[in-house]
């Protein structure tokens, strides 16, 4: 079977730029979520180096369908890059509505959850796999996120579930881990906050390369970690 690289949340601007950056390996990427389009990604990386998979993330129909259709395509996922995720905010945790708390955690939990159950599977079936799950500063430090307590608690929890899930498959040779990005250098950033420094924040070709090293060989021994990707963001 010909290996791939999957790319959960392929639609945003992360999720593009880490589908650029992997369709420079040897590996297909398999470009999962909203927003994705087969005949926009051959156009900008060729006939075959992509595979366009729209997909709810947190569907289990639409996961199991995936990995159905892998298999079908003689394709095995052995890295896997977790990008959906979200952000909703600006009030305190006393005036936030429960739709905002329901959907952080949907968006932000729910999604890792379902995606790890249908990639860890395979990889522990074959003994090897790594899985990296965009994480957040907020995470580490959810006491900057006043204001944003369903956005810090949804990634704090995700971080929590990567790495016991670490744990779990540390035997088997299948590496979970995590990265936590500071404030990501998107055009929706910008936009939301105009006034800021962007120089500061990390650019998605930066976390990308991150990612990268994780999934690869070198990065063999590490699993479990939650490593820091804070740009000029202050320790």
């Amino acid at each position: 079977m010909a290996r791939a690289v999957l790319i959960s949340g392929a639609g945003g601007a992360l999720g593009s730029a880490l589908v650029a950056h992997f369709a420079q390996s040897d590996a297909v990427v398999v470009a999962a979520g909203r927003g994705v389009v087969q005949a926009e990604l051959d156009a900008k990386y060729g006939v075959g180096r992509t595979l366009a998979a729209p997909l709810e993330l947190a569907s289990e129909v639409g996961w199991r369908e995936l990995v159905e259709r892998l298999t079908r395509e003689e394709l095995a996922v052995d890295g896997a890059v977790l990008a959906a995720g979200g952000w909703r905010g600006g009030a305190p945790l006393s005036e936030t509505g429960d739709d905002v708390w329901s959907s952080m955690l949907a968006v932000n939990l729910e999604t890792a959850r379902v995606s790890l159950r249908a990639l860890l599977p395979g990889m522990l079936g074959a003994r090897r796999g790594s899985i990296v799950l965009v994480a957040s500063l907020a995470a580490a430090r959810p006491w900057e996120s006043a204001g944003a307590v369903a956005y810090a608690a949804s990634k704090a929890a995700a971080l929590a579930l990567v790495q016991a899930t670490a744990a779990e498959a540390l035997a088997s040779g299948v590496r979970v881990n995590a990265i936590l990005p500071s404030t990501i250098d998107t055009p929706a950033n910008r936009s939301a906050m105009p006034k800021a420094d962007f120089t500061r924040w990390v650019a998605p070709a930066s976390l990308a390369q991150v990612a990268g090293f994780l999934l690869s060989d070198a990065a063999r021994d590490i699993s479990g970690a939650a490593l820091p990707v804070y740009g000029r963001v202050g320790v």
